[in-house]
Order: structure tokens, then sequence, then C-alpha cells
């Protein structure tokens, strides 16, 4: 897709730009012990059968069906089948062999019958009178859940504890993932001061940064660098230049907007970092800027009111995360207003709101600024631009924080 300077762009355009333009991260290979979290870069199909082999599912005594048929409801144990041991035979049809959960099927046998439902005197088990046996019953046939060559796992899927166990239960101790990508978060602005610290009556303590940095933990992402940089050209430059080269992703907060100290995009031009897009036609968060740098970095300028920069955080930059790593876009959560709303303006509005049940209760924020509006909200809403009145029970996307 090409850039776009010409006019303000949708909010779905701006995405469609970001994974366009999203470089793929470098795959490596991780043991199993750091897989979880990752994005797989490789198909993995079953190596064997799963299970390997009849499998029994309950503790109890597995005997030959036709003998149950026959009449015969007592059984003389034979021997004991552990889980993880070779598979025992059965003499004959007037035994059973005593069973494990886990364990291999004893040759011969095609029947298990739980041990709550038998008695056992002088070695001879003895089928309660509620016991109902069937063919094949509290048996895990083999290949039941995959046979072997099917495919198990596709590239670009986020691996969790049951995709682990798949590789490990596979024999594998290593896949190819992409590679986490290192970020830096960067707050801008001389009004900003780091929390604790004394405040003038002009200044206000960050808190973009931490929010943004919280989002990115909530989702895994742990090669995290934090920095705050002033309202000073020269600085800019410099410390830019210096993240550029030692993370493949930056996200900015402040400095991109009309304002005659907003220098964020000029240095970025200078640094070689190529703008792909700057405004996008929505509220909050017109002001968003997104371009790449030379070899491939990531650049995301949000701007700097709180509700902007965490709505475009979510709406954008999560975006082109799930892109460089490889995986399939998530497509936001179908949700039905609870009530009437009036878009006013003719830009695409993003509400926060409260959700439960596929229900959306509005929640709309006093300003750009006003980030306690969003304590307790789930997420936000995406409106399209109006002007328009939105039923109650109409159908938009939601974005979860």
């Amino acid at each position: 897709m090409s850039e776009r300077h010409d006019r303000l762009i949708s909010p779905a355009e701006a995405e469609a730009l970001i994974r366009a333009n999203a470089a793929p991260l470098p795959a490596t290979s991780l043991p199993l012990t750091e897989l979880v979290g990752t994005t797989l870069r490789e198909r993995i199909v079953a190596a064997f059968d799963q299970p390997p082999f009849d499998r029994v599912t309950m503790d109890g005594i597995a005997f030959a069906f036709a003998a149950y048929q026959r009449g015969r409801r007592a059984f003389r144990i034979a021997g004991t089948q552990a889980a993880g041991a070779p598979p025992l035979a059965l003499p004959g049809d007037e035994h059973c062999i005593e069973v494990m959960t886990g364990a291999m099927l004893p040759t011969g046998c095609d029947c298990v019958v739980p041990v709550e439902k038998i008695t056992v005197v002088d070695g001879v088990a003895q089928l309660a009178a509620e016991a109902a046996p069937e063919s094949r019953a509290n048996i895990h046939a083999r290949g039941t859940d995959t046979r072997r060559g099917d495919e198990l796992l596709q590239a670009g899927m986020r691996l969790g504890p049951a995709e682990v166990a798949v590789l490990a239960a596979n024999g594998h101790t290593h896949a190819s993932v992409s590679r986490k990508p290192r970020i830096v978060v960067i707050s801008t602005g001389d009004e900003l001061v780091e929390p604790g610290k004394p405040l003038a009556e002009w200044q206000i303590h960050r808190s973009n940064a931490y929010a943004v940095m919280a989002a990115l933990q909530q989702r895994g992402f742990a090669q995290l660098t934090l920095d705050h940089l002033p309202d000073d050209p020269a600085v800019l430059r410099t410390r830019l230049s210096a993240h550029l080269q030692s993370h493949d992703v930056l996200i900015l907060s402040g400095g991109v907007s009309m304002g005659r100290f907003d220098y964020v995009p000029q240095v970025l031009a200078e640094l070689d970092v190529r703008v792909v897009f700057h405004k996008v036609s929505q509220r909050p968060g017109k002001p968003l800027w997104f371009g790449v740098g030379r070899s491939g970095q990531t650049v995301y300028a949000l701007p700097g009111n709180p509700v902007s920069t965490l709505v475009c955080l979510v709406r954008y930059v999560f975006a082109g995360l799930q892109a460089s790593l490889g995986a399939p876009a998530r497509p936001p959560e179908p949700v039905a207003l609870a009530e009437r709303f009036e878009v006013k303006h003719a830009l695409t509005l993003f509400v926060p709101v409260q959700a439960a049940s596929a229900r959306a209760v509005l929640k709309p924020t006093r300003g750009s600024g006003d980030f306690t509006s969003l304590i307790g909200t789930d997420g936000f809403v995406e409106l399209p631009p109006g002007p328009m009145t939105l039923a109650a029970g109409t159908p938009v996307a939601l974005y979860s924080w």
C-alpha cells in the first residue's frame, strides 16, 4: 500500500498502511522453557500418532469383552500393567489384567472396567451388579487425537501452554519463533516531570509513558526501554538517532501536532525516517504520525494527550507489532451499543466503554486529556463519522485495553 500525505486517511487505511510497512522481525530458535508468549515462525506436524498406543484412561481391570458377552463376570488377575511399561499379554478369557491410567492396553484386552465397579477377593476380580462393560470402554484409541503428519501448529500462532505442550509431546526441544521486538517508549515535553519529584505550578507528572509500558507488558512485551526527551531539536536528534540504532520499535508520545515546539516530525525526517502518514480522520488522536527508519525500524509518534496516546497505542501500534511478529490480524470484538448515541463530528470517534454480555455502555471522557475517565473501562468502541445518530443495539467494534 502506498503512502498518503494528501488528505486525512481513515483508521482502516492507517492500520493497513502500518501493517504493510511493518518490517518482519528476524526469526530465532528458542528452547521449550522460553517459548511461551512468542510467535511461531514454522509449521509443526505430528511426528507420530497421538496417542501413540491404545491408552487406558481409568484405573481398573482389562479383559476380553467377548468373555463378558458369554456371561463371565469374574476374572482372575494375571498381572498388573503399569504406565510406562511394555504391554502384558492376556493369558486367556478367564483372566484379566489390573491396569493403571495412562498404561498401554494389554494385548488381548479390549475393555476396561474402573476399579470402583469391581471387588477383588483372593486374586479374583468380580464385576459389581451395576457394572455394564462395553467394547473399547475407557480406552483412548491410538491416533484418536492426531495422526502422524497432521498439521498441529501454524506459523503465526502465539504460543501458550497448550502449544508448548504439543511441541514437547512431539519431541521438539526448540522452535523457530519471531525475535521479540526491542521497544523504546519515549515521552516528550518540557512540562513533564518524573513521578515522585516536586512540581512547579506549570508542570505535570508524566504518565503517558507508564500507561504505554503497562499496556505493552500486559500483552507480553518485555524488552522495553523508557526515556524522556525535552522540547529541544538538538537533544531529540541525538537521542532519537541512538534509539534508532538500538531498537526495532520507537513509540513516542507528544510533539507531533501543530505547535511551535512540536519538533518530532522534523527531527525524524532529518534522521531519514520515512513518513508513511501524518494525521488520521479520528477523534481523539488526529495528529498520529507513522514512519519507517532506514533499517526497517517502525516509529509511532502518538499525540501527547493521555487518552489519545492510549487509544492510538491500542488501535494502531499493537496491529503493527503483530504484523512485525508475523502474527495474523486480530479482529476487534463485536459488541452492540447499550444506548442511543449522537456522533456530531465528521470524524471517526473512539469512545471508552464498559462491556459485558456483548453490550457496550458508553463512558465518554471530558476530553482527550482526561485519563481518570478511563478508570473501570474495558476499552473503546469505534463509531463511524457523523453527523449521525446511532440507535441502541447498533453493532460496533470493541478494542480492549
